[in-house]
């Protein structure tokens, strides 16, 4: 979409709008982002660890969401027992990059509130 200017009325904008925040709009896929980006390579159990109110199975399908737009990488190794690791790609650490100013901002209005 090169030259694409959201800043005009062109409902596709709103499209890609809607994707995007239908992927961060999942629980725990914020936190999944943050806790791979202040970490830079996670096994799975660092992210239980750090997110424990989530379950194993929802934790894993975030990932796989991440993963399938491209803002997660997952390396498998062949040991026993298996090891995992995951880590942003550029466009996740952009992602994380981006998202910084938005969590700052909710820092600070719940110090307010």
């Amino acid at each position: 979409m090169e030259g694409f200017d959201c800043a005009t009325d062109d409902p596709r904008c709103y499209c890609l709008l809607d994707d995007v925040l239908d992927l961060l709009g999942r629980k725990y896929v914020m936190d999944i982002v943050c806790v791979v980006a202040v970490h830079g390579t996670v096994r799975f159990g660092t992210l239980e660890d750090h997110i424990p109110e989530a379950s194993t199975s929802t934790l894993s399908a975030r990932l796989d969401d991440l993963e399938a737009e491209g803002l997660v990488t997952r390396e498998q190794y062949d040991e026993i027992p298996p090891r995992v690791e995951y880590e942003l790609t550029d466009d996740g650490e952009e992602l994380a990059e981006r998202l910084r100013p938005v969590l700052e901002w909710v820092q600070e209005r719940g110090r307010r509130a």
